[in-house]
């Protein structure tokens, strides 16, 4: 096994090296297009991350798996074109996305729209998939909703509002009396009122927390059940940012997509063994992405349109 892995890596590694990457600026989107060597007109992925100030590798300030590069790679070196792209914030805030406290969650699916369109216009390619990971699933299904996609992904994605999860997330690590002002306040912003002080442990400001009203207030699964094309839903056992429940209520959500539950698979993509180990695999770029999931996805995007179910 640690010989075909080391195979697997090596040609990824030549793959990527002929591969062409080119930078590309959509509006005041810097992305990064990548396109394997000798395919013509190949299937592209745009590629979506996470929550919070996210590059195009699928880095933050802190926390550096680098989820988004490491499976641009993959998908290249199987004959897959790749768009990823900086979030609003990453590297600092733009003057031309405006004013911070104006930030709204629907200009994220502005800028992943804004993307699909520009992939299309290129004519370069033969089908255009959205893949989306955690929040950025939300981004991808409401995307999709707006901008003809052939393939819808979505990885380690919740089927919840986002205030909702976050509530469910602090009241599993906080005692109850630190946490109870804390979701009293994710609830006010979610119906819309301003809390001046917030609390310490959510140091929002009010200014900002209009925008966080409609991120906190997007839900999934309407959206999803509209989404007529191809979808695969993808989940790990060892995500602690997520539970099963989620997983199901989108696969329930879309009847017709195509699922795959991995039981060692974390948040961040990769297997791990414990509750160490996952903390770890956030600051672990070298680390490889579950090949499972790897080898679902690339075939999702890569072929005909033909049955869907279970995998």
């Amino acid at each position: 096994m640690r010989a075909i892995a080391t195979w697997l890596l090596l040609l990824v590694s030549l793959t990527s090296a002929a591969a062409e990457e080119s930078k590309v600026r959509v509006g005041p989107i810097d992305a990064v297009l990548t396109v394997p060597p000798n395919v013509a007109r190949p299937p592209v992925a745009l590629l979506i991350a996470g929550s919070g100030s996210t590059d195009h590798d699928g880095n933050g300030p802190q926390l550096k798996p680098a989820t988004l590069k490491k499976l641009s790679e993959q998908l290249v070196a199987r004959g897959i074109a790749t768009l990823r792209y900086d979030k609003r914030g990453a590297g600092g805030w733009k003057k031309e996305f405006g004013r911070p406290e104006d930030f709204r969650f629907r200009d994220l699916v502005d800028d992943a729209a804004s993307l699909v369109g520009y992939l299309r216009v290129s004519g370069r390619f033969s089908r255009i998939a959205v893949v989306g990971h955690s929040e950025g699933g939300l981004v991808a299904i409401l995307t999709a909703q707006r901008e003809p996609v052939d393939r819808l992904v979505l990885l380690v994605t919740a089927a919840r509002k986002q205030g909702d999860l976050l509530k469910a997330q602090l009241e599993k690590q906080l005692p109850r009396d630190r946490f109870e002002p804390i979701g009293k306040a994710i609830d006010s912003i979610m119906a819309g009122q301003i809390v001046d002080p917030p609390p310490v442990e959510l140091a929002i400001p009010p200014a900002m927390q209009p925008g966080m009203t409609s991120a906190f207030t997007e839900d999934p699964i309407d959206p999803l059940r509209k989404i007529t094309g191809p979808v695969l839903v993808i989940a790990g056992g060892r995500d602690h940012q997520l539970v099963r429940l989620d997983f199901l209520a989108l696969t329930t959500a879309d009847i017709a997509a195509k699922s795959l539950w991995l039981p060692d698979m974390n948040h961040v993509l990769v297997d791990v063994t414990d509750d160490a180990d996952d903390v770890a695999s956030y600051n672990q770029p070298e680390r490889p992405l579950d090949p499972d999931m790897i080898d679902a996805v690339a075939s999702f995007i890569g072929q005909g349109r033909g049955d869907r179910g279970e995998q």
